[in-house]
């Protein structure tokens, strides 16, 4: 029987892990890829997750205050997050956000109580797709609002308590859910915190765990590569930024790239053949499964995270048949 949360914040994590059986048939693939249903967490994305972590280690070390305004750039699901954690625990929370990103995240975000503060994409960005100029633009922002209101920036590109928080509870979780029996990991690149915590805890169970970042075909800094076609539909990540402070001293056993169509037509797959709504960067995550299973890791199992809901993308090209760009 299920346990009864004093709040909220207590049903954040113990997500499901699902076999995407259907899934690898149809796509010739022999192995097994085991989803973890992140999207269907309180705020419907792994991020959850991370903004409870941050914010209780802020608590913790006497960082955030009582009562201090909380500020932090987002693409949705970390404000998402963030505005759940604030709201309960008593924080005004201000969400930084591009235009670029989809509206849907705005208004979930202001519904649970958060100040959204909307960031104009500079001229030369492609509407809805979100570059890295763009996030420097909505950083630069959010760096000002911290000022002016004496804030605490949540930072989820340097807060501990970000990859902390999967090496905590989603490697755990994946580890036992599994019994143990996972081959491989891959998860696409946004602050790195997911990639990060949780291969960490996997590889402490397991030297031998594979371990591998997804960057968007076109921008995979991370591989080494030029970032030659930065603009991309994958939410939430792929911003070509090489130098990511998770990602010091990790090393990875190969990196993947996925485009925008790939990513889509994968995420519509997972609509109609098992059942799972989940956005963009779940289909980047799947469609590198399948790779690996095509390829390194034939007939092996190979865990993914299921980042957030399509319910936040449908006034996106994501479940419509417009639009076809990488």
């Amino acid at each position: 029987m299920q346990e009864t949360f004093d709040s909220i914040l207590g049903a954040i994590g113990k997500t499901p892990l699902v076999r995407l059986d259907r899934l690898t048939k149809h796509y010739g693939c022999e192995g097994t890829i085991l989803a973890k249903l992140d999207h269907l967490n309180p705020g419907f994305s792994k991020k959850d997750r991370a903004a409870l972590g941050v914010i209780e280690a802020a608590e913790h070390d006497g960082t955030l205050k009582p009562g201090q305004t909380v500020v932090e750039l987002t693409s949705g699901n970390m404000g998402t997050g963030l505005a759940i954690v604030c709201g309960v625990k008593g924080y005004p929370f201000v969400a930084v956000m591009s235009k670029g990103n989809s509206p849907e995240r705005a208004r979930m975000m202001a519904a649970l109580g958060a100040e959204v503060e909307l960031v104009d994409q500079l001229p030369e960005s492609r509407p809805g797709e979100v570059s890295g100029a763009d996030l420097a633009e909505v950083d630069r922002v959010a760096a000002r609002l911290t000022q002016e209101r004496g804030a605490f920036r949540a930072d989820q590109f340097r807060r501990t308590g970000n990859p902390d928080a999967h090496e905590q509870t989603t490697g755990p979780e994946i580890w036992k859910q599994s019994d143990g029996k996972i081959d491989a990991f891959c998860d696409f690149v946004g602050s790195g915190g997911t990639l990060v915590g949780t291969s960490r805890y996997l590889r402490r169970q397991n030297p031998q765990v594979k371990c591998y970042p997804i960057e968007p075909e076109g921008a995979a800094v991370l591989a080494g590569r030029e970032a030659r076609n930065p603009d991309h539909p994958i939410q939430g990540g792929g911003y070509a930024m090489s130098d990511l402070d998770f990602l010091h001293g990790m090393s990875w056993d190969g990196f993947l790239r996925v485009d925008g169509n790939t990513a889509r037509q994968t995420s519509r797959d997972l609509a109609r053949l098992e059942g799972i709504f989940a956005g963009f960067s779940a289909g980047a995550n799947v469609a590198g499964a399948v790779e690996l299973l095509r390829t390194a890791h034939q007939g092996q199992t190979i865990a993914v995270i299921i980042c957030d809901s399509g319910l936040k993308y449908l006034s996106t090209d994501l479940f419509t048949s417009e639009g076809t760009r990488a």
